[in-house]
């Protein structure tokens, strides 16, 4: 336990010491800050896009440029030419031709480049209230009768449950907050995969590139060695995670009397955020970062040479993409898909698809813990079988590939077993 221990600090103390993991963490800081400053500025510096209004009513095109919005403000123009003089010119940013010929609004936009998006949809929500607005006319409808023809229906998701009675009670639907909470934990787990999927296979065959191997295997033996480069990794990634959850928690102290962060928080208690959701979520998200590492060493430990092992995990970050694909894609839009629910019982891509099924309450407790049983043996299996292997394989320094270290690797370890019967 000693030298593993000695193996395990050595390689956390180089990796939290070296400036890429300090960027690392400084990143996501880094790129808040800039959102929020771009945020907070980008009023102050905006300018006031002038639109071209041409319409065949003057009277409706005098009325909508007195209105003001602080995206746009309508110009009055005489003919389309003239509007078309303007913008060539660049006193207009756009121009709009607006015909209400036979009761019916039909408006075209002309433009060199994007107004926005926002910008845009004001204007096409503005020519649907004009539409209404004449249907209205037409008909002979005050503006109380149109407004209570405008109001949308009413619609609610209630939860239910039954009891032992078969009676149905209704309770809080937490949907919602789950739902974001599971996407959040998902993309944090694709994020942590990718990005030390490399970190872990390069330590790995770091030293079985530089061909000193046969030295450490001297004085440690090949488990002891993958066991503690493997932790050693994962502390790091551990400490990450730390260090982002204590700035969330001191972030959440110094901002929770703001009325933005109230308002996020507003119908938040223990009881939506606490409980099997969250209990199960966190299991899978540790056990998909132990598992992935698992196989990242594994991959890594088949290479030759460090300059390898970023094609060594290629098959690692495709595998983790599927699962975080089919877990974002029809998690929220087809939850009862049955691709959704074989997929959350498979290994590795279970880690991403199971906390959003779980959040959907598409799943039981019972199905979350079969599925974590599952993962749990999955991950117990791949690193007796990675240890063993890279036992064989830590001194095969073969150029065909991954695929063809492996096949020689069983071999190896499949002789090395019929020596021992024998």
């Amino acid at each position: 336990m000693s030298k593993f221990w000695i193996i395990a600090s050595d390689v956390y103390k180089k990796n939290v010491k070296s400036v890429s993991f300090v960027i690392m963490i400084l990143v996501p800081f880094i790129v808040m800050g800039i959102i929020y400053a771009a945020g907070s500025l980008a009023g102050g510096f905006s300018e006031e896009t002038k639109v071209g209004l041409v319409s065949d009513n003057q009277e409706l095109a005098t009325q909508l440029a007195k209105s003001k919005t602080d995206d746009y403000t309508f110009k009055v123009v005489s003919s389309q030419e003239e509007a078309e003089k303007q913008l060539k010119d660049k006193d207009l940013e756009a121009f709009l031709v607006l015909d209400t010929k036979n009761d019916q609004v039909q408006g075209k936009l002309y433009a060199e480049s994007s107004l926005g998006t926002t910008t845009e949809l004001m204007m096409s929500q503005m020519l649907n209230g004009l539409q209404s607005s004449l249907k209205a006319s037409k008909l002979n409808l005050t503006a109380d009768q149109l407004a209570s023809l405008s109001q949308p229906a009413n619609f609610e998701k209630t939860k239910v449950s039954f009891d032992d009675n078969g009676k149905m009670t209704t309770g809080q639907d937490n949907t919602g907050i789950q739902s974001a909470m599971s996407f959040v934990i998902t993309i944090i787990l694709w994020v942590i995969i990718i990005t030390y999927a490399s970190i872990i296979a390069q330590e790995i065959a770091s030293e079985k590139g530089t061909r000193i191997m046969e030295v450490i295997l001297s004085s440690t033996k090949a488990q002891t060695h993958f066991y503690g480069k493997l932790t050693g990794v994962i502390l790091v990634a551990l400490t990450q995670i730390v260090i982002y959850a204590a700035a969330i928690g001191i972030g959440y102290s110094q901002l929770k009397n703001l009325d933005m962060v109230k308002s996020l928080l507003e119908g938040l208690s223990t009881t939506n955020i606490f409980g099997s959701f969250l209990y199960f979520t966190l299991a899978f998200f540790v056990l998909g970062v132990l598992v992935y590492s698992v196989l990242a060493a594994l991959c890594g430990s088949l290479v030759s040479k460090p300059e390898d092992t970023a094609k060594a995990v290629q098959p690692i970050i495709y595998i983790a993409m599927i699962g975080y694909f089919i877990g974002i894609s029809l998690g929220t839009t087809d939850p009862q898909n049955i691709v959704i629910k074989v997929s959350s019982y498979i290994p590795l891509i279970s880690s991403f698809i199971m906390p959003i099924r779980l959040a959907s309450e598409t799943v039981t407790n019972t199905g979350a813990m079969i599925s974590v049983l599952i993962l749990v043996v999955f991950g117990v299996l791949l690193t007796m079988f990675s240890a063993k292997l890279y036992k064989s394989n830590v001194l095969v320094y073969s150029e065909g590939g991954v695929l063809k270290s492996l096949k020689q690797s069983i071999s190896i370890l499949r002789n090395e077993r019929k020596k021992v019967v024998k």
